[in-house]
Parts: C-alpha cells; structure tokens; sequence
C-alpha cells in the first residue's frame, strides 16, 4: 500500500482521495482473499463490483468511487491497462430534484448561526460555492476592488470568480482583521504557517507564513498535518459546519431535505428566476456541462406547472 500512497502523492491528490482510494483498494484485496492485485484483473473486479451493487447495495456514487480507485491502481501503480470490463451491474442513480429553499428559508436559518458560521452559509448561498471552496478559501482570494471572489482550484482543478456580494463585504472585511490578530498572535510564538499546494510550496518557501495564504476560516487551534507532520493551522473542518447547519435548519422548523449544498441549489434556482441566462449560471456555477445547469430550469418550470387542487376552488 505504501506505492500506491507514494503513487497519489505524486500525483497531488487530495488527502481526502488518499484515504477513499487507499479504503477501497484493501477492500478489494481482502474481498479476493488477500489475493495480490497483480494476481488479478477485469474478472475480479467485475466480481467485486457487482458484489457492492447487489449484496451490499451501496449507492451510485460509492460503487463509482470504487471502480476509480481500482482503476487508478492497475493504470498507475501496477502500470497495467485492464481493458474495457463487460458484465458490471452498475447501481442505477435515481432521478432527484434538487432541494431549493425560498428567501425567507434562507434568512431562518441565518438566524439561527452566529459567527463563522453565518458568515459561511451566506457565502454559500450568496456565491453559489460548494462547502469545501468556502473553507478553503484564503485572504489573497477576496478582491474587494473588484468585488469579486476567487474560487481557487475548485472542482475540476479549475478557478473561477464569481461575485462577491455588496452585503458581505464589511463582515468579511471584519473577518479579515480577526484572521490578522489571530496570525499574528501564531508568528509570535513561532507559529503561524498553513499548508499549501505544493507547487506552490516549493516555488514560495517561506509563503505559508504570509498572511495573504492564510484560510478565511481558521480553525481555532493549531493540529499536526497528516501527511508532512508540520504544524499548520488549518481552515474550519466541515464536519464541524455541517453540525451546526444541520442544529440550525432543525431549530428553524424547516423540514426540507436541506444540508450546506441546498445553499448552492438555492443560488443558482433564484438566479434563473431572477432573468439571468443559462449561460452565465452555468459559469458562475463552475459547471463544465452546461446540462448539469440545465436541471434547476426544471426546477423553476415544476414550480411554474403546479395544478390547482378543486379543493382549492
């Protein structure tokens, strides 16, 4: 497993994707008997595969995740091609329409955070961001001059702006100034670094003490890094914001099926109903089809087509 963790590394995957591909790859070995991967090939993985859809009934997605690692193992550790796999009994994705909360949603579940997280949950309604382009989202990306934000290496390893809001700019022009007390507070104690990517960690080796590469949303203590074992102050964790969220969505009354990404459907549902075109939501959105926008115009024409009950008549 070490190659394939040098492997990853390598080739810059995120932590997060570290940890997916390295679960699912000794999954897959200890399925075949600890079998060594290079003992096997398409055959085994169609085992497996069609072993999580119909024993383990697992959803769309984590079968897909599977099949990524597995992938990524024989094309780049073992430096093998599998060849096309015939026979996968892929697990079907059910249709579902987004969540959309209204205005007044929104505003009722503000109400009930306070702190960073209100501040994020307006960004993520205000500029359509996914959780994680929030949390990690550092000074240098703010452009107030411009009033725009700097989605850097969003999904897709792209960037992208998107408008910053006229309302958030003095709470996050305030949000700045506690980030620069905090920092300089870690520089006096010989503190004070972050992690960065690390292209950028090599070209600029002392940046990760710059305040402009500091994370918006700190969190309120210093932790070890996985993987170099640095002392690093790391942004907000999600699963702390998402805790909270999910406390205020329950205190608001709101019984939608809502969680931080409801934000991003809202976003890009209120810009369609506000007259922009399809285009420019794609954009703002990140998307690179501009058939995944495509889905909140439905959203908008159910809405337009409801029937009037004769009960209502």
């Amino acid at each position: 497993m070490l190659s394939v963790r040098q492997t990853i590394r390598v080739q810059h995957l995120s932590l997060r994707t570290e940890q997916a591909y390295l679960k699912w790859i000794l999954h897959f070995i200890r399925f075949h008997k600890n079998q060594h991967p290079d003992q096997m090939g398409a055959s085994e993985i169609r085992t497996y595969l069609n072993w999580l859809a119909d024993q383990q009934q697992v959803a769309a997605s984590t079968q897909n995740q599977a099949l990524a690692a597995l992938i990524f193992l024989y094309r780049h550790v073992i430096k093998r091609e599998i060849g096309p796999i015939d026979g996968i009994h892929f697990v079907k994705k059910p249709p579902r329409a987004p969540t959309v909360l209204s205005r007044e949603e929104v505003k009722r579940i503000i109400a009930f955070l306070d702190g960073d997280d209100s501040l994020i949950t307006r960004l993520l309604y205000g500029c359509g961001l996914r959780l994680l382009e929030a949390l990690q989202l550092r000074i240098m990306h703010l452009d107030f001059d411009n009033r725009s934000i700097i989605v850097f290496n969003a999904k897709g390893s792209k960037d992208r702006r998107v408008p910053l809001p006229d309302s958030l700019q003095a709470p996050l022009r305030e949000q700045i100034e506690r980030v620069r007390l905090m920092h300089q507070a870690d520089l006096q104690l010989g503190l004070g670094a972050v992690w960065l990517p690390e292209a950028y960690a090599r070209k600029y080796q002392s940046g990760n003490r710059d305040f402009k590469w500091q994370f918006l949303f700190p969190m309120s203590r210093v932790s070890e890094d996985p993987v170099s074992g640095k002392t690093y102050r790391h942004h907000l964790l999600a699963s702390t914001f998402q805790r909270r969220l999910a406390d205020a969505i329950r205190q608001s009354g709101i019984t939608k099926r809502a969680s931080s990404h409801t934000s991003r459907h809202s976003y890009a549902t209120h810009l369609l109903e506000m007259g922009y075109d399809i285009r420019t939501v794609q954009e703002l959105m990140g998307h690179v089809d501009v058939r995944t926008t495509m889905i909140y115009t439905h959203v908008i024409q159910a809405s337009n087509r409801l029937v009037k009950s004769p009960l209502d008549w």
